[in-house]
């Protein structure tokens, strides 16, 4: 599957979609329900209570709802990859490996608000990624502070985010104290609007701030979710080493997105320990950056053997997980 995910054709659309619909055959059978936690947002709880009816009649909604996000996540974030040419040529491993590292751990089948989120946060990069000559960067900068807002009434965690879009404005462009300022009113509108209408409805005694509590998050996995974990870090070591053996080739905008790369990988990290519970369901904003780091792995070894042997012992394990581990 990698050699057929190293052409940039575009039956491979297709192809992906088959692809992730295989591996997450799973999901279908085994319909996980969604539960919120204490830190998921409004919005998220709201779209829940929406679905609830259905839900009750056609448990499996969830499932496909889960799906077509995280297919649409893995095709939209692979365009961008190949438009901002992370890579020597255009592919589709990038939403392959996406596919196949978000079919590698039961919670990531479950609609949670961080795979809402993720959506968000692909965009946030994209917009990131293109602030260097950006002839509109004022309103682009607006829009990335709103993203933001909005992602925090899905998963309020998420909110971390703006220190992406903080170090981002330092590595995209020089200072400019205006563009500063519109992110911050970005980020401000969203929470401006929704206390609005708390004041104007009456509900304002009722609010509750979410907060913050820093904790250390648990990893309560079988010894199938190890062996997953291991391979994963593997295969991004491996496609740290080849993406900075290629990184003096690229051109300055092009090293500049992988250094935000990087940054919007550490700040994912980071948001599983601003939770007063603990739940797999957080790493999945993980998954975004991982999977073009370990699309770098599938794409520049010489030796074929070696993406092919990583590939099917994920694929392995995703199996084995998927319908002997719940």
């Amino acid at each position: 599957m990698t050699g057929t995910f190293k052409a940039n054709n575009p039956y491979n659309n297709f192809l992906l979609f088959v692809y992730g619909l295989l591996l997450k055959l799973p999901m279908f059978i085994h319909a996980p329900q969604p539960a919120t936690q204490p830190l998921d947002g409004v919005l998220y709880t709201s779209f829940l209570k929406f679905l609830s009816p259905l839900a009750h009649n056609l448990p499996v909604i969830y499932s496909i709802i889960s799906f077509i996000l995280l297919f649409i996540q893995a095709l939209g974030f692979n365009s961008i990859v190949n438009a901002q040419r992370m890579h020597q040529k255009p592919n589709y491993l990038t939403g392959m490996s996406y596919l196949l590292i978000t079919s590698l751990f039961n919670e990531w089948y479950s609609l949670s608000a961080p795979l809402i989120v993720n959506t968000m946060l692909i965009w946030v990069w994209s917009r990131l990624c293109t602030l260097y000559n950006n002839p509109h960067a004022k309103t682009t900068i607006f829009n990335i502070g709103f993203v933001l807002g909005i992602s925090a009434f899905f998963y309020f965690p998420s909110i971390a985010f703006v220190l992406l879009m903080m170090v981002g404005l330092i590595i995209a462009r020089p200072f400019k104290l205006p563009e500063w300022l519109m992110g911050f009113v970005g980020i401000i509108t969203p929470f401006y609007f929704y206390a609005s209408w708390l004041f104007l409805s009456g509900r304002w005694k009722s609010y509750r701030f979410p907060g913050f509590k820093m904790t250390l998050p648990t990893f309560d996995e079988t010894n199938w979710g190890y062996a997953a974990s291991l391979l994963v870090l593997l295969t991004v070591l491996v496609g740290i080493f080849f993406i900075q053996n290629n990184l003096r080739r690229q051109v300055v905008q092009t090293r500049k997105s992988w250094y935000l790369l990087f940054l919007y990988l550490a700040v994912a990290l980071l948001a599983p320990f601003l939770n007063p519970t603990h739940s797999f369901d957080y790493w999945i904003l993980v998954a975004v950056p991982v999977s073009l780091i370990v699309a770098s792995a599938f794409l520049y070894p010489d030796k074929k053997w070696f993406p092919l042997a990583i590939h099917w012992g994920m694929v392995a394990i995703s199996i084995a997980i998927g319908y002997f581990v719940h």
